[in-house]
């Protein structure tokens, strides 16, 4: 056993630490109640759901913000009024997921019966290093093995407070909350940035794409067009789930253009083998990739293109057209905007399940200029395109880089250094 260290139910941890259940802390435990979608208005209270909760960081996502009327039941709405520091769980469907209610909640703010409030003493812990700890892998393990299973899986409120925590002194527990909360403030600023920069990359698209920004040096006229007058059409070939490999010839199947591709095609998800490709539709440089159906008409018709050298292929349900004399990033960007997509969804046709055929992609009418200002437009945007990239890649590594940090500050494998103050205060 390493030197410092003592063997618990958690694992090795300090011997300076503490590992308590949650209810051996006397902390309030409550869960929200049924009924307060009656409530819900345009003006009102925050009331937080488990789409508010992200497995990303235990910071309220507050883009999504249903609001509520104070209900007439002042007793209910009260027990669950929410304070600065809670801790939220979720405790049905995604079970685990942590939330920590700081003061950029409104209150009063509400929860409702999916979720679970714990309200400690600060005095006994403090309630953000309890959040990241929650957080934790070593955690979610426990949330999953107390999960109630059965016809519907949940978590009961005596099962969190059975729900065990490794408490390091409160200095401690103090700077490494702090630590980890500065880099979710980085994170959550790298998330600003990047979406501000999907905001100036879709005003330029509709500048840029429709001709009322002209890029210097370019005043030519725009043609008028059908799709079927620049290019033709062709068919994936059905590609199925158990035919796919780990290490093979590239391919893009129909549900990735929804899931994983925007505008054009960054890299591949899915691979054949030889003989599989044998059988399928091989990709030019160049074409575009349509998905033939979809849920909705607004979403039918989803478009990428393929730019790239390499051999790959297209799968079932995919609508390829391939186009003569045009710029195809430019048509990439071009068959998702808002003028293209109201026109795909007018052809959609079915009710559960949407289709669009070649013969229907073909009358969408377009706006060209010439190919040397699509090649220099289709450049600007892909401009954009990259520095979002690199700022996700940022985001992502220092994403990387916090679970690092939780998985050595929460088990104490890494001891932060104490202010002197704080090792004065710490001293029994």
């Amino acid at each position: 056993m390493k030197p410092g260290y003592k063997q618990t139910d958690l694992g090795m941890i300090p011997a300076d630490w503490e590992v308590v259940e949650i209810g051996d802390l006397n902390p309030f435990v409550t869960s929200g109640s049924r009924g307060w979608a009656e409530f819900y208005s345009g003006m009102g209270f925050p009331f937080i759901r488990i789409t508010n909760l992200s497995r990303e960081s235990i910071f309220l996502d507050l883009t999504d913000l249903k609001l509520v009327k104070l209900p007439y039941r002042v007793s209910e709405g009260t027990r669950t009024q929410l304070e600065n520091d809670d801790v939220l769980i979720s405790i049905t469907a995604d079970i685990g997921i942590i939330g920590y209610v700081t003061a950029s909640v409104q209150k009063p703010a509400y929860i409702n019966q999916h979720i679970a409030l714990v309200r400690f003493d600060s005095a006994k812990a403090n309630a953000r290093f309890a959040s990241y700890f929650l957080a934790c892998e070593r955690s979610q393990r426990l949330f999953r093995a107390s999960t109630d299973q059965g016809a519907k899986a949940g978590m009961s409120l005596g099962a969190i407070r059975k729900i065990q925590l490794a408490l390091p002194l409160a200095p401690e527990q103090r700077a490494i909350a702090a630590a980890l909360s500065d880099v979710d403030a980085l994170i959550g600023g790298l998330d600003q940035l990047i979406a501000k920069k999907r905001d100036i990359k879709q005003a330029a698209m509709q500048q840029l794409l429709t001709g009322k920004q002209r890029l210097p040096g370019f005043c030519a006229k725009w043609a008028v067009k059908r799709l079927a007058d620049v290019g033709t059409f062709s068919k994936g070939k059905g590609i199925r789930k158990d035919e796919l490999v780990a290490d093979g010839i590239p391919c893009v199947r129909y549900g990735e253009i929804y899931t994983h591709h925007n505008d054009y095609v960054r890299r591949f998800y899915s691979f054949i083998p030889q003989k599989i490709a044998k059988q399928s539709q091989r990709l030019r440089k160049g074409d575009l990739l349509f998905a033939g159906s979809g849920e909705t008409a607004e979403e039918i018709g989803k478009c990428v293109a393929f730019i790239g050298e390499e051999e790959a292929y297209a799968g079932g349900d995919i609508v390829v057209f391939s186009p003569s004399n045009q710029d195809a990033m430019y048509l990439g960007y071009l068959m998702n905007h808002a003028s293209i997509c109201e026109q795909k969804a007018r052809m959609g046709q079915g009710d559960a399940v949407v289709h669009v055929s070649a013969r229907n992609l073909g009358e969408l009418q377009l706006r060209l200029p010439d190919i040397e200002e699509q090649r220099a437009i289709a450049a600007v945007l892909s401009d954009m395109d990259a520095e979002i990239a690199g700022l996700e890649q940022k985001r992502d590594k220092t994403r990387l880089l916090k679970q690092g940090m939780m998985q050595e500050l929460l088990t104490g494998r890494i001891r932060l250094p104490m202010p002197a103050e704080e090792e004065v205060a710490a001293t029994p």
